[in-house]
């Protein structure tokens, strides 16, 4: 009894040991690409985020070709009313950009660690996670970057109670909101990974997801509205593409069910 216990305690410890190394590996991909992101804080800064004002961002000019809806240049006057306003934002910015950066390795080891534990049949089940997770989560940080960033900014920035009353933004302020937006909808772009695995460990079934369709379109709607400036037009925009990884998450749960099917056929 007193081995069994023994045995017990020694496999938590190098359960804990593993997980200890798991995080330090991913800490040290972090603290790698921070350190690189902080020393071209400059560029970054001036190419990447303010750029996100500009009336020429690509996002702006197709919806002025496509749409005659051409962007207003944003009148910001950009500031840092705190002591250490400037070097905080700087750290929060290069230590979350390491961490999106770092993400495929970062999620790899969170897999590596689990992996050990679960059955085959649940191996099987997220077989290439890592990868689709990784595609997607950058297809949505692109997403992010690219549509819902800079239109939350044209309207954000743009908006006045009255004529006096001028936007004296922060850069802090400034970049929370753009990151939070970015990250938030790499995140949604997850969905249909999520729907692969609960498909393949039976949790939901594609009759399932079609049943409450529109439900979800009515979640995706409210999460859009959460996530976006509160206009129409940009929620829609943004809705879109979820509502189609939804759509996309019912073929995949189709195909995986069909091949369930065909293996029970052949045993």
């Amino acid at each position: 009894m007193a081995e069994e216990q023994e045995d017990k305690s020694m496999s938590f410890l190098s359960h804990l040991e593993e997980l200890r190394w798991r995080l330090v590996k991913s800490a040290i991909a972090i603290v790698v690409f921070a350190i690189v992101i902080f020393y071209f804080t400059e560029w970054i800064t001036n190419n990447i985020f303010l750029k996100l004002a500009d009336p020429d961002f690509p996002i702006f000019r197709f919806f002025c070709w496509a749409f005659d809806l051409c962007a207003n240049k944003i009148d910001i006057n950009w500031q840092s009313v705190e002591m250490t306003g400037q070097f905080g934002t700087n750290l929060m910015m290069a230590i979350l950009g390491g961490i999106v950066v770092a993400f495929p390795w970062i999620f790899y080891q969170i897999w590596s660690f689990v992996k050990p534990g679960l059955k085959e049949r649940e191996i099987n089940a997220v077989k290439g996670i890592v990868f689709f997770v990784s595609i997607l989560f950058f297809m949505g940080i692109m997403f992010g970057y690219f549509v819902i960033a800079p239109l939350t900014v044209q309207f954000f920035g743009n908006w006045q109670m009255a004529e006096n009353i001028h936007n004296n933004i922060t850069i802090n302020s400034y970049l929370k909101t753009i990151v939070s937006t970015v990250f938030f909808t790499g995140l949604l772009f997850l969905l249909p990974v999520v729907i692969m695995i609960f498909t393949k460990l039976g949790i939901i079934t594609s009759a399932w997801l079609k049943k409450y369709r529109k439900h979800s379109f009515i979640a995706v709607l409210i999460i859009a509205a959460v996530i976006t400036p509160p206009d129409l037009f940009t929620q829609i925009v943004v809705a879109i593409p979820i509502v189609g990884l939804y759509e996309f998450g019912i073929i995949i749960s189709k195909r995986i069910e069909k091949k369930r099917y065909n293996d029970s056929i052949k045993q």
